[in-house]
């Protein structure tokens, strides 16, 4: 009968599900919302060496969850089930995968309402656009145009939209024509099991950039301290010795202690020093100068 095949085949998909949790460290959640079919397959292939990707009903992924005896945590999981998911097998660290998706990022065309990902300024140069129509809902949109050779020509480059503002139904309408995508579409976790934690959308965020500035500015304060106590490192060891050398070589020019380093500067200092002596002490021939008697 038809329901006991559909049945079936179910019970059959289940066990794949349940084989695939198995295989592999980590189950990650990404929500569907707002990402088309041909996008879909874009990330798909260009994760297929790292991630399976499958779209899987809710309730056939919390059967799986059952079978999986061994994971008694994965329960924890089923209270984040809910809405069009797409599910990723992987072995990957989640936050490696949380990154790598952010890369994979497509552009696509825009709709009313999407939002700018990036400050969108058109060129100047030809549109390849007949006159026609075209000429007003160019300018509507803040394009200078004029027409040369039988086409329409934006005159100079022109910001039309800055990022994270809304784009409007026209504007759309134009960079479609345009051929400009100024919308990046990707798909972003919602939620990642692995090894018993539930990890969620917001703890998956990294500001790599931010982070990259805390550990440099750390590395530069602690090697700063480093040197100021004197606690060699791996790292700060030769700095240290050209300090020293430095002050030693000081402190035996201050103190005239000769050495094959210091000599020459100490006679050039004794030399500077005699100079500076004789200019103040009265010649002989001065001396010799009798005083008037009264």
């Amino acid at each position: 009968m038809p329901s006991e095949q559909i049945l079936q085949q179910k019970v059959k998909e289940v066990e794949e599900i349940a084989q695939l949790i198995n295989e592999h460290k980590v189950l990650a959640i990404a929500s569907l919302q707002k990402v088309r079919a041909a996008q879909l397959q874009e990330f798909k292939k260009n994760l297929a060496d790292k991630v399976f990707m499958r779209v899987i009903k809710n309730t056939l992924m919390k059967m799986a969850i059952e079978k999986c005896s061994d994971k008694p945590d994965l329960k924890k999981l089923e209270e984040h089930l809910g809405g069009s998911n797409i599910y990723m097998f992987t072995d990957l660290n989640p936050f490696k995968l949380a990154l790598t998706l952010e890369k994979v990022k497509v552009k696509t065309t825009a709709k009313s309402g999407d939002i700018a990902a990036f400050d969108v300024v058109i060129p100047a140069g030809n549109t390849g656009q007949p006159p026609g129509p075209v000429i007003s809902q160019l300018n509507a949109a803040g394009l200078p145009t004029r027409i040369e050779s039988g086409s329409v020509w934006i005159s100079k480059d022109t910001l039309v939209v800055k990022k994270g503002e809304v784009i409007s139904e026209r504007l759309a309408s134009v960079l479609s024509k345009l051929g400009v995508k100024p919308v990046e579409s990707g798909l972003a976790m919602s939620y990642a099991f692995d090894e018993g934690l539930v990890i969620t959308q917001e703890q998956l965020k990294l500001d790599v950039e931010g982070t990259k500035q805390n550990v440099e500015r750390a590395y530069v304060d602690s090697f700063a301290l480093s040197l100021s106590i004197t606690y060699p490192t791996k790292e700060n060891t030769a700095t240290l010795l050209r300090v020293a050398h430095r002050e030693a070589y000081a402190l035996s020019i201050g103190a005239a202690i000769p050495t094959k380093e210091t000599i020459e500067d100490l006679i050039r200092k004794a030399h500077t020093e005699m100079l500076g002596l004789s200019s103040r002490v009265p010649t002989l021939q001065e001396k010799a100068v009798p005083t008037e008697k009264s």
